[in-house]
């Protein structure tokens, strides 16, 4: 696959995680691989927790370029100075978020497997719309997203897209050429390296 169509990577934190280990595991990773973003995705909605945790993630990533956003928190976000907001509802009004978060910050959107909603969302001014699971998941109702839709949107729609869910190294090789971002998390965090982990994931991309 030529330079220019090599989609980047978008990482996707655990949504349980200690702290200290985490920070050191995705040190390694992204100083093994180029990284365009990273989404702290904590299950945890205690304040205390996901502000220490963005604190101690925006220093990692700073220090190395690279972007951090928030899912869902966007008061968090600002108040931390992190890079932006991942919308899991995008129900909420994304034009109103982006006068009240300026034009610098990101405003992703999560929309599953269905087309309107990404188009809406694009519609309104996200940065990027992502959709999954790509590969097969007992998530929600078991749905995965068909490749038709990426397709098409690779095609038609300026908006970047991520793919994320599930994903398998023969996944990468199939949604590598109509695809901006491949959302990795789960796939990796769980084993023994992560940074091995992402490079056999990738090695399609060449």
């Amino acid at each position: 696959m030529a330079e220019a169509e090599r989609p980047q990577i978008y990482l996707i934190t655990p949504p349980v995680f200690e702290l200290a280990a985490f920070g050191e595991q995705l040190k390694s990773v992204l100083d093994a691989h180029a990284i365009a973003c990273v989404r702290l995705s904590l299950a945890a909605r205690d304040e205390d927790a996901l502000s220490r945790a963005a604190d101690a993630l925006r220093e990692i990533t700073h220090a190395r370029d690279v972007a951090i956003v928030v899912e869902d928190h966007v008061l968090l976000a600002d108040r931390l100075g992190l890079d932006g907001v991942h919308l899991t509802d995008t129900r909420k009004n994304i034009r109103k978020l982006r006068a009240e978060m300026g034009a610098d910050a990101i405003i992703g959107a999560f929309c599953g497997t269905t087309r309107h909603d990404g188009l809406n969302a694009a519609e309104a001014g996200a940065d990027y719309v992502s959709f999954g699971p790509i590969g097969a998941s007992t998530l929600g109702d078991g749905s995965s997203v068909d490749f038709d839709l990426f397709e098409w949107w690779s095609a038609m729609i300026e908006v970047p897209v991520v793919a994320e869910g599930a994903l398998s190294v023969e996944l990468v090789e199939r949604f590598g050429p109509v695809t901006d971002f491949f959302g990795i998390g789960s796939e990796i965090w769980a084993t023994e390296n992560a940074s091995d982990a992402l490079k056999k994931l990738l090695a399609p991309l060449g």
